[in-house]
């Protein structure tokens, strides 16, 4: 029973050949194995197999490889750290996004990061003077007036926040915060290229806000564009617990990228019991092929290696995509939207102005989105 292989990771080719190395140099033999779901149409990944006794060493090689080797190997979640990002900018609905993100550090033990950036006004094109304002002077005051108004709110939210955690009101987290220069979307961006967080958190407005402020949304900035995994919970929904996002609705684009999608889904929103995870296309104009045959496969995958949660599979057709989406959420109670982001910008094939608002920016429903 000891010699039974189990899988430790799924990864591309190319990172499934660093992990291997990475175990074996360290004494853990390990095989790889092709997880082919339907040749050609949804190509192949690769899995990462070791002997059941050897999980607990590799576990610990693989969570601490800056010990182990001079290089990280090429995997940003294993090169995470614990932090969570939570951009602020003293709206209600970013402090609403705050509070959840105290619920989700206590589930991963991580500490918490408040970030605020404001924009110098001498380099931004877009600020209006008075004809009574003299603009060498006004510029700079401006700055500075700026810069301590954000440090004094910074200030008070952090001795709320410390208040509502003495009482019992907030889980005990560690926090600290940072006030950048900056666009919005840029600074959240360049903290997380410096820092690798192992999530951002991000308040968005209720539906009757959200389409008007789409086009220039900070939030659907960094959706559109970050390479880390990002929450966004509307400013109606109360987070309590983040085991409670047990009914979701995952994108899929039938290819490798789904599996490690995911796997990171699980590994951050993983109830201790069971989800009810629905597959769902992407929904473009023109289908190239069937999807029936890889979505098989896919599902048949997910059932197999995934056995204590609850897989189904759903065709969304573009023309009535907004009905039929509804439709979904509706009858199987949904709480919980999960959509893979790829370097190759596939995010913004789903995000583009139609799909974008008549699927995600109509729905008052939490989001988790993925890099893969």
């Amino acid at each position: 029973m000891d010699d039974r292989l189990i899988t430790v990771a799924i990864h591309t080719y190319e990172r499934a050949l660093e992990l291997k190395a990475l175990l074996e140099s360290e004494g853990v033999k390990a095989s790889l194995q092709n997880v082919n779901l339907t040749q050609p149409v949804v190509a192949s990944g690769v899995r990462v197999r070791i002997r059941e006794k050897d999980l607990p060493l590799a576990l610990r090689i693989i969570e601490n490889t800056e010990i182990f080797i001079n290089h990280k190997i090429s995997n940003q979640v294993s090169e995470r750290t614990s932090k969570i990002l939570v951009p602020v900018d003293f709206t209600p609905h970013s402090l609403h996004a705050l509070r959840a993100a105290f619920q989700i550090a206590d589930v991963h033990k991580s500490e918490i990061v408040l970030l605020h950036s404001f924009v110098d006004p001498s380099v931004t094109a877009t600020l209006q003077l008075s004809d009574t304002l003299d603009y060498d002077i006004s510029a700079t005051e401006m700055r500075e007036s700026l810069l301590t108004d954000a440090r004094q709110k910074m200030d008070r939210l952090a001795e709320t926040l410390r208040e509502e955690i003495k009482h019992a009101k907030l889980a005990p987290v560690k926090f600290t915060h940072e006030i950048v220069e900056g666009v919005p979307e840029e600074a959240i961006a360049e903290w997380a290229k410096n820092n690798n967080p192992l999530l951002i958190v991000m308040g968005t407005r209720g539906t009757d806000t959200k389409e008007r402020e789409l086009v220039g949304s900070v939030t659907a900035e960094v959706l559109d564009t970050c390479c880390f995994p990002v929450f966004t919970l509307p400013e109606n929904i109360t987070l309590t617990d983040i085991h409670s996002l047990n009914r979701i609705i995952m994108f899929c684009s039938l290819d490798q990228e789904d599996l490690l999608a995911l796997d990171e889904l699980t590994r951050l929103i993983a109830p201790p019991d069971s989800m009810n995870i629905t597959l769902v296309n992407i929904p473009v104009k023109r289908l190239r092929y069937d999807i029936n045959a890889p979505m098989h496969a896919l599902l048949s995958y997910c059932r197999e290696h995934y056995p204590t949660f609850d897989f189904s599979a759903c065709e969304l057709h573009y023309r009535n995509v907004n009905q039929e989406f509804k439709k979904l959420i509706t009858e199987r109670n949904i709480n919980l939207i999960a959509v893979p982001n790829r370097k190759k910008n596939i995010f913004a094939r789903l995000f583009n102005p139609g799909i974008a608002h008549r699927i995600l920016f109509q729905t008052d429903i939490p989001m988790v989105v993925l890099p893969v």
